[in-house]
């Protein structure tokens, strides 16, 4: 297997914090309708290319877990499930499902003609 070992958890830009999150109900703060994001920019041009994939969590209070992305036939030989594990057609997992912290990003490469990616499920993990 090849895997493309490259991954980064960095911080972002601050966020304008009323367009993001809603007062705390009980229980926790609740971030509004801006989940997480996937943006894939092309890192290399050789045969095949080569991807960088980041996830960010746009949340500026709240950590978000188990990130399921739809990624169509993504082949798991393409990189470290570690990073992200394909479970089934269309549904892989980022980084085990582990808490992507407030306004960070998560990333990964892979090298391969490229796999539209979009979140489909996540949590806020909000205290």
């Amino acid at each position: 297997m090849n895997f493309q070992d490259a991954s980064s958890i960095s911080q972002a830009s601050p966020l304008h914090y009323s367009l993001l999150c809603i007062p705390p109900p009980p229980g926790g703060a609740k971030c509004s309708a801006d989940g997480p994001t996937v943006k894939q920019s092309q890192v290399g041009f050789g045969k095949p290319p080569k991807f960088m994939v980041e996830v960010h969590n746009n949340c500026p209070m709240c950590p978000v877990i188990d990130i399921h992305i739809k990624c169509g036939n993504f082949s798991q030989a393409l990189v470290s499930p570690r990073l992200f594990k394909v479970l089934g057609h269309n549904d892989c997992v980022l980084n085990a499902g582990l808490p992507l912290p407030p306004l960070q990003k998560f990333s990964f490469n892979y090298s391969h003609q490229k796999y539209p990616m979009y979140p489909s499920l996540w949590h806020f993990q909000c205290e």
